[in-house]
């Protein structure tokens, strides 16, 4: 018999919904998920609903391939992105899909988004790009099948991002906490960029500061530092 559903983990994911809602990484639509700690070849995702109103009884347990293991409700309709990537990636243990305006802006212009500052490092490591249009010619952009999450996933391949072509971004992480915090300062890093290419030429951190940052950033009490202000902005304003 199978363990039952980890309400931790189900909690976690719930509120990493609402962080993301609250720092307008997404609105009524994006989604996170988190790969199942009973089953690596499972991920929890909650059921069809805007981020901000997610609560652990919406969690849906999904296999790699996107169908519904445990959990009731309206499956999402992107989902195989997050099965897709899962599969891809053994290293990957949380998934974000946001469509934040500063970082759909670069995905549709000739210029990569890069760190300038400490705590988005990680973003050193590169930053991969996905046109739905290039792989399979016109579509509504969104990655509706297998087919669709595979060929996003390839396109992802070993970065800590990748950009979807007007429409948004999946950031990856080794844990939830850690693609939470990537998702957010991608975000952040974003409108910077934007502002500081207007003002001048911009120098951003040598491959050597961006490994290092990241590095630091990837601790675990370097982490709950920010997790917790967010928690705590959540639950005051609920």
């Amino acid at each position: 018999m199978q363990d039952p559903l980890s309400i931790d983990q189900a909690a976690e994911l719930a509120l990493a919904n609402r962080i993301l809602f609250r720092e307008a990484v997404v609105d009524g639509y994006g989604h996170v998920s988190v790969r199942d700690a009973r089953d690596p070849n499972r991920f929890l995702q909650s059921r069809s609903l805007a981020p901000a109103y997610v609560e652990a009884a919406d969690v849906i347990v999904h296999d790699l391939e996107g169908n519904r293991v445990e959990g009731e409700g309206d499956l999402s309709l992107e989902r195989f992105i997050h099965g897709a990537i899962y599969e891809a990636r053994p290293d990957v243990n949380a998934i974000v899909h946001g469509h934040s305006q500063p970082v759909v802006l670069f995905s549709v212009i000739d210029v990569p988004l890069q760190p300038l500052w400490h705590v988005a490092g990680f973003l050193g490591a590169g930053v991969a790009r996905f046109d739905s249009n290039a792989a399979y010619g016109d579509s509504d952009l969104l990655i509706s099948d297998m087919a669709k999450g595979r060929a996003l996933a390839q396109a992802l391949g070993d970065k800590p991002l990748v950009l979807l072509r007007g429409h948004g971004s999946a950031c990856v992480g080794p844990n939830l906490r850690e693609a939470v915090y990537r998702a957010i300062y991608t975000d952040a890093n974003a409108k910077l960029q934007a502002q500081a290419m207007l003002l001048g030429s911009v120098t951003y951190l040598s491959p050597g500061e961006a490994e290092a940052s990241a590095a630091m950033s990837a601790r675990p009490k370097v982490l709950a530092r920010p997790w917790d202000l967010w928690q705590r902005s959540v639950e005051e304003n609920t």
